[in-house]
């Protein structure tokens, strides 16, 4: 049976949760926690230039380390990451004792030269080095075994596989892992981090643990396996294991106050796990990222996802490209349509007058009175955007959504005697519509290409509109519950997403501002100036 020890990430790869955002008292109490546990390698966060707030699992020196580490443990030793090319090394301060006492460091395939300069010079200012390739999963052997001969003649601390798609199975693991410690040089401890897209984490976890070898293996894992997209081994799963079937070694409690008191709540938020999405993206040898870049659209269905995927480069799936992905979206949505007549009939409805435009925002029921009394008193054209309201009177819809779109049912009655208006990413099948060319709509910034509120006043302006009066455009919110009118259209997404498009959204009003007359009938946090800290 192999020797284990544990390696908990929680507040590193955790951190892409998060934006590492944990908090300066979390952090020091989380690091706190994971000693008295007696796990034994505490991952506390990036390295990384520049990193100035207290609040953040990211630090500029290993001397900004020092302030979460006021409980350490003698038993324990205390990490962080090193990120190839987002710390330059000449910023760590020799090693001293009085911070963390390894560096992990990571990099790709194409990056090995400059690793090992770097690693080499961590090394000389007195750390243990952790050489750590990203997906090894994906490399040649010859090329990992050519990776394995210098890590011999460097001699780091540890030596990592890592299984960065999350679709390694017990087989693909033991074949690289065997091979690996075969040639690896003695005294090098072998390290494993996994990621939970086919739910194989803690099952491949248990099987390292029966690997017979005099080497000492590490296992990664994060509490609640907190971690982007799919997530990660779970520490209590793992720590719990090793009591029952190695040796009674960890303390459980500190552990589950972590998830109970700092993981759960972020859980909360920011749900991660195992999904159909992240199932798929392991499956077609996709980083995870792509899968949560699509999830987070929030527009389309699985089946989607998988046709954009299976549409992608298979040599360019491996590392995320956002960029890349976001080309791929549009290319699966958008297909190009002649809209000179939809274009006609949008402004046959509006009639040359202002147009009220209906979002889902909850100020729709608590601003209900005001907006009838608008259109009673001032008789605008009203339209409705990504839903068909009941209890409003509006001349038509539009809807740029598929899932939207896909989910209307029987609420397609309301719109008898009304002009429904589709962009062409949508095949309306037997429901009479107009379409708009889905391409000619989207807005500049990746964030918000494809908001539908911006695409239809984009539409408007296009048809000579002077005024459009803006209702249910509330703006994100936290919770998810609070940002729309009913909950059967209710959507999630990360704090850190919801601050980004409610910033990109108030810049793109206002440059809007300058090429139409754009006013708020409802409450929003898009009215007037707006500072950054204050969109959610």
């Amino acid at each position: 049976m192999a020797q284990l020890r544990i390696l908990d990430c929680t507040l590193r790869d955790g951190g892409y949760v998060n934006d590492f955002n944990f908090g300066a008292r979390e952090l020091t109490e989380i690091v706190g926690m994971l000693s008295q546990s007696g796990v034994e390698i505490i991952e506390c966060g990036f390295l990384q230039d520049h990193a100035d707030n207290p609040d953040q699992s990211l630090f500029a020196s290993a001397e900004d380390v020092r302030r979460v580490l006021s409980k350490r443990n003698a038993r324990s030793m205390y990490v962080a990451m090193l990120q190839l090319g987002r710390f330059h090394v000449e910023n760590l301060e020799p090693w001293d004792g009085t911070s963390i006492d390894g560096v992990r460091l990571t990099f790709h395939e194409h990056e090995i030269e400059e690793a090992f300069s770097v690693g080499e010079e961590i090394q000389r200012r007195g750390y243990k080095l952790f050489m750590q390739p990203v997906g090894t999963n994906t490399y040649p052997d010859d090329v990992l075994l050519q990776i394995v001969r210098r890590v011999n003649r460097m001699r780091p601390y540890a030596f990592y596989l890592v299984d960065t798609l999350g679709s390694m199975y017990k087989n693909d693991l033991m074949r690289m892992l065997l091979a690996v410690d075969h040639n690896l040089a003695e005294g090098i401890l072998l390290g494993f981090h996994s990621h939970n897209n086919l739910q194989l984490s803690f099952s491949n976890a248990q099987q390292l643990a029966e690997l017979t070898t005099k080497r000492e293996i590490l296992l990664d894992s994060s509490v609640f396996g907190m971690g982007r997209g799919a997530g990660n081994l779970c520490t209590e799963l793992i720590c719990q294991y090793i009591n029952e079937n190695i040796e009674n070694r960890y303390s459980m409690l500190p552990i589950l106050e972590i998830m109970d008191e700092y993981v759960n709540p972020i859980f909360r938020r920011t749900p991660w796990g195992y999904s159909a999405a992240h199932y798929l993206s392991s499956i077609n040898g996709c980083h995870p990222n792509y899968a949560t870049y699509f999830l987070d659209k929030q527009t389309i269905s699985v089946r989607d996802i998988h046709a954009i995927i299976r549409s992608m480069e298979p040599e360019r799936r491996v590392l995320f490209d956002r960029e890349y992905a976001e080309e791929s979206y549009i290319r699966h949505l958008q297909s190009a349509v002649d809209d000179h007549a939809a274009l006609q009939r949008l402004r046959e409805v509006v009639g040359g007058r202002s147009v009220l435009l209906l979002a889902p925002g909850k100020s729709l029921n608590t601003h209900r009175d005001k907006i009838r009394a608008f259109l009673e008193g001032e008789r605008p054209a009203a339209i409705s955007i990504n839903f068909l309201p009941r209890e409003i009177p509006v001349d038509g819809a539009f809807i740029s959504n598929l899932r939207r779109f896909r989910a209307l049912g029987e609420e397609s009655r309301c719109l008898e005697g009304k002009t429904l208006f589709v962009t062409s990413n949508i095949s309306p099948e037997g429901i009479r519509a107009q379409v708009l060319n889905y391409s000619s709509y989207l807005n500049d910034d990746p964030e918000i290409s494809d908001n539908a509120g911006l695409m239809l006043i984009n539409a408007l302006v296009k048809c000579g509109v002077g005024e459009v009066i803006l209702a249910g455009f509330d703006g994100y919110l936290p919770d998810p519950r609070a940002n729309y009118f009913t909950e059967r259209i209710v959507s999630t997404a990360e704090d850190v997403r919801l601050k980004r498009i409610n910033r990109a959204i108030a810049e793109r009003v206002a440059q809007l501002r300058k090429t139409i007359a754009v006013r708020f009938l409802t409450p929003s946090i898009y009215q007037g100036d707006f500072d950054a800290d204050d969109l959610v």
